[in-house]
């Protein structure tokens, strides 16, 4: 009889972190345990293919070797040779000058380790998973495949899953994953269609808050939104822009005091907003204000070092 194990592992030692996944052993009974004495490590699986050999270089190099030996359970997304090279032009940067920095190496390997074996039919889809080295990434299904979003928003494929080991188990991907560098207001920085959301947010004296530790959502009205608004409440941008107290309410309106991802949003239950009233969510991912107002959300699950951005087509209005 097939068993499923539930594993919640705190993982203490090198690694850190936490993570708290559901995994999938196969075969039956005592017998599983038995036949995966004979499995080879998750480091001797990645040593044993010859297109993994630089992640194998990388592990030895970062000294992980023996915990991805004997510790575990873990998930490793292990990135191919290809992916290592595209790294190494996506950096501008050499295999010995990367392999050389062991507290960077470490860091990225350490991103795509889970501390729980969760197979393919276990992944949560779209939620955030957050692997032992910190940060968060997700996965979802497309087609017959997964993909991952990482931390910096690139997009990696699962070339190949459930690959066994006595501790743990591998998926192969095609990109080497990389941890978020840009916090919610250097995101919002970065898109030239937020450029009004960046001066009401330096207006009204939120920098600071912003770039805190959160974890934040945050629903970014496009600039078209904020001129939507003007035109609705008659005014300028420089009166709004001059009214910290109102500006102050209408923007912690848009941030949520945890991480949600689309994956994740309540739907039409009331969310509780920084500002203190709450917006509700609705199956058509439509986000009514306190005054009734829908507004659409035109992009999600925009990721950060501190949390997750939503892009919306129109400016909430607290009551």
């Amino acid at each position: 009889m097939n068993t499923c194990l539930t594993r919640r592992a705190v993982l203490i030692g090198s690694l850190g972190g936490s993570v708290a996944l559901a995994g999938c052993g196969g075969g039956g009974g005592g017998n599983q345990w038995l036949g995966a004495l004979a499995q080879p490590s998750i480091a001797q699986v990645v040593a044993s293919r010859s297109d993994l050999s630089l992640l194998s270089e990388a592990i030895g190099k970062a000294d992980l070797t023996s915990t991805l030996s004997t510790g575990g359970p873990y998930t490793l997304f292990a990135p191919n040779n290809d992916a290592f090279t595209a790294l190494l032009g996506e950096l501008g940067t050499t295999k010995d000058a990367l392999f050389a920095d062991k507290t960077l190496l470490a860091a990225v390997l350490k991103y795509h380790v889970l501390n729980a074996a969760v197979r393919k039919a276990d992944i949560p889809s779209g939620k955030a998973i957050e692997p032992v080295g910190g940060g968060f990434f997700k996965i979802e299904a497309q087609g017959s495949g997964a993909r991952i979003t990482d931390g910096r928003n690139r997009v990696t494929n699962i070339i190949a899953t459930d690959i066994p080991a006595l501790n743990g188990v591998v998926h192969i991907v095609d990109r080497v994953l990389l941890p978020a560098n840009k916090d919610i207001v250097q995101t919002a920085q970065a898109v030239p269609s937020l450029s009004i959301l960046v001066e009401a947010v330096v207006a009204a004296g939120l920098v600071t808050t912003l770039k805190g530790p959160g974890p934040f959502t945050v629903f970014a009205p496009s600039n078209d939104a904020f001129v939507a608004l003007l035109s609705e409440l008659g005014i300028t941008k420089d009166a709004l822009l001059a009214d910290k107290a109102l500006l102050t309410k209408v923007l912690t309106y848009h941030v949520l005091p945890e991480r949600v991802l689309k994956a994740e949003v309540p739907i039409n239950a009331p969310i509780a907003t920084v500002q203190g009233q709450s917006i509700i969510i609705n199956s058509s991912l439509q986000i009514i204000d306190q005054r009734g107002r829908t507004s659409g959300i035109s992009a999600t699950d925009i990721f950060t070092t501190n949390g997750v951005v939503h892009l919306i087509d129109k400016v909430l209005l607290p009551a």
